[in-house]
């Protein structure tokens, strides 16, 4: 089996040669400009084609080979952990609390009686009765269909590693001066003196919260209200968290906000200008490997944007990333792309958040519920509250670059 070096190798290797196309063909995707592909159009966007499908397969062989290397290095921390009980003791989150019950599980034990029905009888003549314009409606009754609002897919929280911690702020140590004057030496002659400084770098727990006013007879007479609320709620904090991770402020507005990618101090920057966008995105990637020193694993970016990448033809109209019929790949350069509305529009983003970033959850997702909100209480109504605490850390600024412009 290859190694991930090996695979990382060939990788870059044909994602060069396909730069080196797009760069021949410019922005207008003249592809009888390109010199380094034999025989016509057709031909040579066929040869791009099968070149998109080797670098896809290969990025996925590659994700394959990190993710083993993340699971074998992962059991060497169990390892060294359950091996030393004073470590495994001071990286301990908080005690773990009695399970929580769900929201529905708490509204149904809350109920003080209930309701009597009474069977009444009605004593009319329905001879008057069988028109519907004398007020004699058809009965009807609901599907138990409920069609929600349309709203963005969480997905941005799914590729990016996630920790726990029991404190308020993650603190870590981050290098901030690396002075390498190792050169030969002559006998006798003094050695070159080299210079490492450490600061100290920390990132605020932040809150992610929202609530929701329920009246008492919605609570009682709608049924699946419990998983309707935990749903609709839940996702609410998700989709906030999802925008956080790339555009929150944290950084340059400080608390409550989280920091956000494109919010980093020393973030890369690619601007497009007559570049074709893939090759705008390669540009990008080699900023993050020759000044990061860092291996891309992921680009993200708005659907909008992506549809123009997809939809990429040559100067004669041959498309470039497979026809109409074609589902296409999901990948620029052999790397994961990641659509979503979370990052905004006309602007990517490249950055290796497998190395190089961490969510930390201090508490997941919290329920509460009130009556002693406000006027609640005499009004009979609900105050549904649910939060979470968080981290956004990013270690090396430079292993992320945003693309401008695109």
């Amino acid at each position: 089996m290859r190694t991930y070096e090996q695979v990382n190798k060939e990788l870059a290797a044909k994602s060069k040669t396909l730069h080196e196309v797009f760069e021949e063909a410019g922005p207008e995707m003249d592809f009888d400009k390109v010199r380094s592909l034999e025989g016509d159009t057709g031909a040579k966007v066929e040869k791009v084609r099968e070149l998109n499908k080797e670098l896809e397969a290969l990025g996925i062989e590659r994700d394959r080979l990190a993710e083993m290397g993340d699971a074998s290095r992962k059991a060497a921390e169990w390892d060294s952990t359950l091996n030393h009980p004073q470590t495994e003791k001071l990286s301990a989150g908080p005690e773990k609390k009695e399970e929580k019950r769900t929201l529905g599980q708490l509204f149904i034990e809350s109920k003080a009686a209930e309701t009597k029905h009474t069977v009444r009888k009605l004593d009319i003549d329905v001879k008057t009765l069988f028109e519907t314009a004398a007020g004699w409606d058809p009965e009807a009754t609901r599907i138990p269909r409920v069609e929600l609002y349309p709203l963005a897919p969480i997905a941005v929280v799914d590729v990016i590693p996630m920790g726990n911690t029991g404190m308020d702020t993650i603190k870590y140590m981050k290098e901030s001066t690396f002075t390498n004057l190792a050169a030969e030496a002559a006998a006798g002659t003094t050695y070159g003196e080299a210079a490492l400084v450490y600061t100290e770098t920390s990132d605020e727990v932040e809150k992610i919260g929202v609530w929701l006013p329920v009246t008492d007879e919605q609570l009682e007479d709608v049924a699946g209200l419990e998983s309707l609320l935990n749903q609709r709620l839940t996702y609410m904090l998700r989709a906030r968290l999802c925008s956080q991770i790339l555009v929150g402020t944290g950084r340059s507005g400080g608390t409550p906000d989280l920091v956000g990618t494109l919010d980093l101090a020393a973030i890369q920057t690619q601007d497009k200008g007559s570049d074709a966008t893939p090759d705008a995105f390669y540009k990008a990637m080699t900023l993050v490997r020759a000044t990061g020193f860092a291996e891309p694993s992921i680009c993200i970016v708005h659907p909008n944007d992506w549809q123009d990448i997809r939809l990429l033809t040559t100067a004669d109209g041959i498309y470039i990333f497979g026809s109409p019929s074609d589902a296409g790949p999901e990948r620029l350069w052999g790397v994961p792309v990641l659509q979503t509305t979370a990052v905004t529009e006309n602007t990517g983003i490249v950055g290796d958040y497998r190395g190089y970033s961490m969510l930390f959850m201090r508490r997941g997702i919290e329920f509460q519920v009130t009556n002693a909100h406000s006027d609640f209480f005499i009004k009979g109504k609900q105050a549904i509250r649910c939060d979470m605490r968080c981290s956004m850390v990013h270690f090396r600024d430079t292993a992320f670059c945003s693309v401008t412009s695109i």
